[in-house]
């Protein structure tokens, strides 16, 4: 199985490209255990009202790819996830908003996570999703040093670029909205920095998945690998 991480985006026509795999490898989960229809559990932080339209907004993106339960459960920014919300799942979702947020609600179902895609069950982030499923995730901020190294606007609420531990189902770090946010260019300077040890930055509309058949890439855009080389940080592209 895989870990599945999409840069956020909601494109109704890239939808099957970055949707279908995931949702391919649940019914196999589900078809182990003879379940004809795959659970989907959804994780979600927002606000009441937002999350109730962001919760239907997820039922009808993952049903207009295939035919699945989807079990969507929301906390407020300062609420926290419990087991229950992953029972009977045979695919985790994490949903994005404020990364921050996201890292502190997930903290107590952590552990859960890791056993259930280490059992062979697929787990897609979006944005924020994507972003907390690493080893070590970059949560957002602005500045490093109070010197500018990305738009405000992409800041998750963060002044300094912080990086903290993850749910360590991957082991590079992500960033997402890579050209629409030009967050690009928070990685590479965490990663001189020595924030992080480089990474990923992911477009809107676009799947990077790493599983047992390897990567892949998939949807609208592209996806950016950092590494810190001997002369400095070099940035690639990543083909599928």
């Amino acid at each position: 199985m895989s870990v599945h991480l999409v840069g956020g985006g909601w494109s109704a026509e890239h939808a099957p490209a970055v949707y279908a795999p995931f949702i391919a490898e649940a019914a196999a989960a589900a078809g182990r255990y003879a379940v004809e229809r795959p659970r989907v559990a959804v994780l979600l932080v927002a606000p009441e009202a937002e999350g109730v339209e962001l919760a239907a907004r997820w039922r009808a993106v993952l049903e207009s790819v295939a035919d699945v339960d989807v079990a969507v459960s929301v906390v407020d920014e300062e609420g926290a996830f419990a087991i229950p919300a992953l029972a009977g799942a045979h695919g985790v979702l994490v949903g994005g908003g404020l990364t921050p947020a996201y890292r502190r609600a997930v903290e107590p179902v952590a552990g859960e996570l890791r056993r259930l895609v280490a059992s062979g069950l697929p787990y897609l982030g979006f944005s924020a999703g994507a972003a907390i499923a690493a080893d070590t995730a970059l949560l957002g901020g602005w500045r490093i040093g109070g010197v500018p190294v990305a738009p405000e606007e992409a800041s998750e609420d963060l002044d300094e670029v912080t990086a903290e531990a993850g749910l360590g189902l991957v082991d590079l770090t992500i960033d997402c909205h890579a050209a629409q946010w030009g967050t690009l260019t928070r990685l590479i300077a965490a990663t001189e920095a020595g924030l992080v040890d480089g990474g990923i930055a992911i477009d809107e509309d676009t799947l990077f998945s790493i599983g047992t058949a390897g990567l892949r890439v998939a949807g609208a855009g592209s996806v950016w690998s950092v590494t810190a080389g001997d002369d400095g940080v070099v940035v690639r592209s990543i083909t599928g």
